[in-house]
């Protein structure tokens, strides 16, 4: 009888062992728990829970481990949780992605779009300015118009388009404008402000301006491009050294794989890109030397 009783236990080990998700294996050797994925919040709340749904599943059946998406409030509030341990995977601006790295030491840039190696801003206006797109940074035709930036803490709506209104004008935006700075918080926030007249004139990364434009969310005619700024690195996936405790030594490598390797349209729909290149800290250090330079590290 104990006999049999161990044979349906053994059985019942195979069973359960032949039902692990595909990939477990990769995640074995550590402790376990939830990866927990976030993103900076350069667009409405509702929309990211909906884009990174895809990337939660993908990730769940190509590691075999438990991924859940948690939203974060600002751009600032994304790093200080990195900080704290509370996530673990990042889609970060520039900037704030070397903002998190330094605050953890271990943590890596893994990945990035296909496009972020040489990323751009637009200056937008509202069409009521007149003004037209120039190959020349717009200068005096710009510093008695309200301008707005998006969030203090977007490397594509602030700290590159500072550095560049410096490198052009000699004078930081407060000095350059006359009127105060804004901030609208959000990319779609300042293409909606300048499209509105509520800012005369905006920085706003050029994929967000783009997309809203292909989805019929913004009318370029009332908010047109005047400058495009020179290239830089921008957008990344950055990974907190826990993962590599929670699931054992290595897998830091296998999820940057499993992200590079990713052609499911939705997963990289999530990213506004079509296709993920790998990435590392050292492809960042110029935003972190402009950062420096204008202010905004020390």
């Amino acid at each position: 009888m104990k006999t049999l009783f161990k044979f349906a236990a053994l059985s019942s080990l195979a069973i359960l062992a032949s039902c692990k998700p595909q990939g477990e294996e990769a995640a074995s050797g550590g402790t376990g728990g939830t990866l927990v994925i976030t993103a900076i919040s350069d667009e409405k709340a509702s929309n990211q829970e909906a884009r990174f749904a895809a990337l939660q599943t993908y990730l769940s059946d190509k590691l075999g481990v438990e991924t859940e998406f948690s939203l974060s409030s600002s751009y600032e509030d994304s790093v200080t949780r990195f900080k704290n341990g509370e996530v673990h995977l990042v889609w970060y601006g520039g900037l704030t992605g070397v903002q998190a790295r330094k605050a953890v030491p271990g943590a890596r840039a893994i990945a990035q779009g296909d496009v972020d190696p040489q990323y751009k801003s637009y200056f937008i206006a509202n069409s009521s300015t007149g003004l037209t797109k120039s190959d020349k940074f717009p200068g005096d035709a710009i510093k008695d118009l309200t301008f707005t930036f998006g969030s203090k803490s977007s490397t594509s709506g602030r700290l590159m388009p500072t550095h560049f209104i410096i490198e052009n004008t000699g004078k930081g935006p407060d000095d350059f404008f006359s009127k105060p700075v804004q901030f609208s918080g959000a990319h779609d926030a300042t293409a909606k402000a300048v499209e509105s007249g509520s800012a005369q004139v905006g920085a706003i990364n050029y994929k967000t301006y783009d997309s809203m434009v292909k989805d019929g969310k913004l009318d370029p005619a009332k908010a047109p491009i005047i400058w495009i700024t020179p290239d830089y690195a921008d957008y990344n996936l950055t990974a907190h050294p826990a993962l590599e405790g929670m699931y054992g030594e290595g897998f830091l490598d296998k999820l940057q794989k499993v992200l590079v390797d990713c052609e499911d349209k939705d997963v990289l729909a999530a990213f506004n890109r079509d296709d993920l290149i790998p990435a590392k800290n050292e492809d960042f250090a110029g935003i972190e030397e402009v950062a420096k330079k204008v202010g905004l590290m020390r």
